[in-house]
């Protein structure tokens, strides 16, 4: 298994999809209200702070490996500061260290991003990505490589409602799935590495005494990314993510069969959230 893949399929939901695009699609529907391209925001607010614990298992025991915090940043005017960071636990470093950073600029209006910064280091590997989007002429602007002092720039055309990796979880936690049936897939688009990756998001409706570890029984509701079978996921309709059916719409467990073993992400604590919690 390539380096730090847990931490890639945590984010497949948390960080919602992003190295894998979808195929094979056999989704029931497509509903038309549910819109990637303008989203009001009525879910988080600034100072919302969500931490999630990853573990790692074999086939006989789960291992802590790491952990990936979210938060919100004060307010930037007509713009959110959202930020990621995931990092291995200090009793995993000596088998494979992460650091890895992600800040994202939103608009508040749309929801959209106008800058994405990540600096990424996962074992001997390192990347810088600062990322601008010219909403006007449909394009991004990229400066990548392997650090902020060496890099690159590069220009490439993207359609108007292309998201990035923060934007499109943040989004989504603002669109009401309550309404919607079983099946009902909403398809996004995700710039990544100067890369666009379609995904697939399928809501499997509602589950009403899903055990949660820390949390207990909780009233959630069920979604299942489209991912691509190969090297890391066993099939492409493995992973299953819980979210909270009330008004905050978090995320509280991930889980995914992977190649070897499987991963999974557990919410671990929160705070500054803009509705009570009632899951």
């Amino acid at each position: 298994m390539k380096s730090a893949k847990w931490l890639t399929i945590v984010s497949l939901f948390i960080l919602t999809s992003w190295a894998h695009p979808s195929v094979d699609s056999t989704l029931d529907t497509v509903a038309p209200e549910l819109s990637v391209c303008s989203t009001s925001n009525d879910v988080f607010t600034q100072g919302e702070e969500m931490v999630y614990k990853i573990y790692y298992n074999l086939g006989f025991v789960w291992i802590a490996a790491g952990e990936v915090v979210f938060r919100v940043h004060e307010d930037q005017g007509n713009q959110y500061h959202i930020s990621a960071v995931g990092r291995t636990l200090k009793s995993y470093d000596w088998i494979f260290k992460v650091r890895d950073y992600y800040d994202s600029y939103i608009d508040k209006e749309t929801m959209l991003p106008t800058r994405t910064i990540r600096k990424v280091h996962e074992g001997k590997y390192r990347l810088f990505d600062d990322v601008r989007y010219d909403r006007s002429k449909e394009v991004v602007h990229s400066r990548k490589g392997k650090t902020e002092s060496d890099v690159n720039e590069e220009a490439m055309p993207i359609e108007a409602c292309t998201h990035d990796i923060l934007s499109s979880i943040y989004m989504m936690r603002n669109i009401d799935f309550q309404s919607q049936q079983e099946g009902t897939n909403l398809p996004l688009k995700i710039y990544l590495d100067r890369k666009i990756y379609p995904l697939d998001i399928v809501y499997k409706g509602k589950r009403m005494e899903k055990r949660i570890k820390g949390h207990g029984k909780s009233s959630t509701l069920l979604f299942q990314p489209e991912v691509v079978v190969g090297e890391v996921f066993k099939d492409n309709d493995g992973m299953k993510v819980w979210v909270s059916d009330d008004e905050n719409r978090i995320p509280l467990m991930i889980e995914s069969p992977i190649s070897v073993g499987s991963v999974k992400a557990v919410l671990k604590s929160y705070k500054g959230l803009k509705h009570p919690a009632s899951y």
